[in-house]
């Protein structure tokens, strides 16, 4: 038999999924409800509408239209929140820039993008000022002064604040095709430049739903409910903050936001505000660990998700000594990022603090509507036994469609119809998920991937060295860090500082991030290869892990 479909009334309303409906209801709920920036703002939801809709009428003025991108560079803040509902809102394309890419990478990702309009913190004046000659796209700059009393640049039109407020807060947003695309940024997790990924207004608004679901789940698990106070401490450039802004603005919770990452400021931001839901890499939870030690800081009640890479039990151990409540979950820029979660009973059920931290050091399971399974390289299914390891691959409605104007790569990450995470994982018989491994040679250090290629090559050119290779080691503190083994030249003895002034150069130049520089190095007589002549990390990465104490 055909489908069957039926006739909808003449007036029956079509309601697009655009992030504009994530607003409907929330003024009703929670109008009065505050929005807190550092000791600097703080104003009601009801304001929040007003602000976005002046931050609309603002670009519009400046000649922003539907399909155009705005790029936005500041740190953790209330406007960054409300650039995340203005910009898609008015049919445009929020570019989420990362300001911790080297100069010359945030200038290849402005101009791929294509971003016409700026919008920037004065922290990052010098970098746009080094790089706007090599943005002719770039038809106005917006200048950030949260709240110096400074003078502007000669090369921005005007001020934030200052424009917003004589802009009109009544900005007439409209409906249109939910399949638009709202946001852009660039991932760099592979090799090369970075990669552009972008979402649709339909697949953040499911997202946003399908997020919401596990946070119900388990008692047990970090939530967020309409009751906790909320503060990001993940980067909002960064996959929209794993997409926890939309979800705690949707259901009109309080929200704190932090700035630049101070960690005795975020202390003293979760102590004044009652904080209790926040979510971090493992590094900043660190930070703020110590930060509390330092200050006598209460953190208890205090939940967190920690991702970007693998948390220890011990790490989870120290919070859940502070009376924190900790679990992981797993996602990638290219996947929204949320598609899995830790979850598990509640304490008192658990026989023992050991399978409490086995339960929640875990990425977790899947999130409503994700299907993930592991294959082989041929792209065989592997049983869920929680033994066999095989490459995780996903489905879900919200992943990236492709790397934008990479046909190649988006071939790749979608060979077969599934989205190639490039982890090895385990899946168990309950259908928790456990991240074993990476495909890819690119080292992952405190949230940042660093390209060991690029780091290869710089190294290589170190006074005394004749060969040599990095690889990805673990790190208690940042998870991993490069190790670069290296073969010296007959008579040479190369020292940590010879090794790093390659590498420092390129950091000073913005050719590689900061986070590439080297704490250790290892000389060997021959680095070994396989049998085709390629140096075989391989047999590296067993060597030092198992120097390390990991099992491989």
């Amino acid at each position: 038999m055909p489908l069957r479909f039926v006739e909808p009334a003449a007036e029956a309303h079509p309601f697009p999924l655009t992030i504009r409906h994530l607003l409907d209801g929330v003024l009703t709920k929670a109008g009065d409800q505050r929005l807190i920036y550092r000791n600097q703002a703080s104003y009601s939801y009801r304001e929040l509408m007003g602000r976005i809709g002046r931050l609309a009428s603002l670009l519009e003025a400046l000649g922003t239209e539907q399909g155009m991108t705005v790029a936005m560079m500041d740190w953790d803040s209330h406007r960054y929140l409300e650039s995340y509902f203005a910009v898609p809102m008015m049919g445009a394309v929020l570019q989420t820039v990362n300001v911790r890419l080297p100069s010359s990478q945030i200038a290849y990702t402005l101009q791929h993008a294509k971003a016409e309009i700026i919008l920037v913190h004065r922290d990052f004046f010098p970098i746009i000022e080094a790089i706007r000659h090599t943005l002719p796209e770039v038809k106005t700059v917006i200048a950030i002064m949260d709240g110096a009393d400074e003078a502007l640049p000669t090369w921005v039109a005007g001020e934030y604040e200052t424009l917003s407020a004589v802009a009109s807060p009544d900005y007439s947003f409209v409906d249109f095709d939910e399949n638009a695309v709202a946001t852009t940024f660039y991932t760099t997790g592979t090799t090369g430049n970075p990669k552009g990924v972008c979402f649709t207004h339909r697949q953040l608004v499911l997202h946003t739903l399908a997020s919401c679901g596990p946070f119900g789940a388990s008692s047990a698990s970090p939530s967020l409910g309409i009751d906790d106070v909320y503060m990001p401490l993940t980067p909002m450039f960064h996959v929209h903050a794993w997409g926890l802004p939309y979800i705690a603005t949707m259901l009109g919770v309080k929200q704190v936001y932090p700035g630049r990452y101070e960690p005795a400021m975020i202390c003293d931001l979760r102590s004044r505000h009652g904080v209790t839901y926040s979510h971090c890499v493992p590094t900043v939870l660190e930070m703020v660990l110590k930060a509390a030690d330092q200050s006598g800081a209460d953190l208890t009640g205090w939940k967190m998700t920690i991702g970007g890479s693998a948390l220890a039990k011990a790490l989870c151990a120290e919070g859940r000594q502070r009376g924190m409540l900790i679990g992981a979950g797993y996602g990638m820029s290219e996947t929204c990022p949320v598609i899995v979660k830790a979850a598990g009973r509640t304490p008192e059920d658990v026989a023992t603090e050991e399978a409490m931290l086995s339960t929640f050091t875990v990425a977790g399971i899947t999130v409503p509507l994700v299907d993930v399974r592991i294959v082989d390289d041929a792209m065989n299914a592997l049983p869920h036994d929680g033994v066999t390891w095989g490459e995780l691959v996903v489905r879900t409605p919200w992943l990236t469609s492709c790397y934008v104007g990479d046909a190649k790569a988006s071939a790749e990450l979608w060979r077969g119809g599934w989205m190639h995470t490039q982890d090895i994982a385990t899946i168990d018989p309950q259908g928790r998920v456990q991240i074993r491994d990476r495909l890819k040679d690119v080292v992952k250090t405190g949230g940042e991937w660093v390209d060991s290629i690029q780091l290869e090559e710089l190294v290589s050119t170190s006074e005394g060295v004749a060969e040599a290779t990095v690889i990805a080691v673990p790190d208690a503190k940042w998870g991993e860090r490069p190790l670069a083994v290296v073969v010296p030249l007959p008579g040479m003895t190369p020292t940590l500082v010879s090794i790093n002034v390659p590498v420092e150069k390129a950091i000073a130049d913005g050719a590689i991030t900061r986070f590439a520089r080297l704490d250790r190095f290892v000389i060997l007589d021959a680095l070994p290869r396989t049998s085709v002549g390629k140096i075989d990390k391989k047999v590296l990465r067993a060597r030092f892990n198992e120097e390390a104490g990991v099992s491989t």
